[in-house]
């Protein structure tokens, strides 16, 4: 692996997708694959209007947990590098959120660390989320569909109410 970058990145600051990918694969000939996952805030969540949302979280802590999921996929899939970008702060609906990119010297495996990593940073990393909406600002939960998609990789999370 010839990258030096930061595996992990909380920030304020919006990412360029085509920068960070070339930096992510940057001097390694054994590179295959690049997978990459990019999320937005959307303009509707769970039937109400989203204007605003506002994501925080304690430095540190944060960092360190995505550092062990990204640890728990070099274990689990034979990848050369992986990177995960996540934004804090107020974001507006279509701005980037989230970044996750994974090379490989195969798609299947980069394919399979990438969704790995997303299943993981939507249910055990640590940022609280609130949205605010015509009827008012609003935190939310953990979705039971998220614990599911990590449950499949043989990770319980127990993060959401049924």
């Amino acid at each position: 692996m010839a990258t030096t970058s930061p595996r992990v990145l909380i920030q304020t600051d919006d990412f360029d997708l085509g920068a960070e990918v070339q930096r992510l694969r940057a001097g390694d000939p054994g590179v295959g694959a690049v997978v990459s996952f990019v999320g937005t805030v959307r303009e509707h969540s769970e039937g109400a209007g989203v204007s605003l949302m506002e994501l925080e979280h304690y430095p540190g802590m944060t960092e360190s947990a995505i550092e062990a999921m990204v640890d728990e996929a070099f274990k689990r899939f034979d990848i050369r590098a992986a990177r995960v970008i996540h934004r804090v702060g107020p974001l507006k609906p279509l701005d980037q959120i989230v970044f996750v990119a994974v090379t490989s010297a195969h798609r299947g495996q980069a394919f399979q660390a990438c969704e790995f990593l997303m299943d993981y940073l939507k249910t055990q990393a640590p940022f609280w989320k609130k949205e605010h909406t015509p009827q008012g600002a609003r935190w939310v939960d953990a979705r039971v569909a998220d614990d599911q998609a990590l449950a499949r990789w043989g990770i319980a999370a127990g993060n959401a109410a049924a």
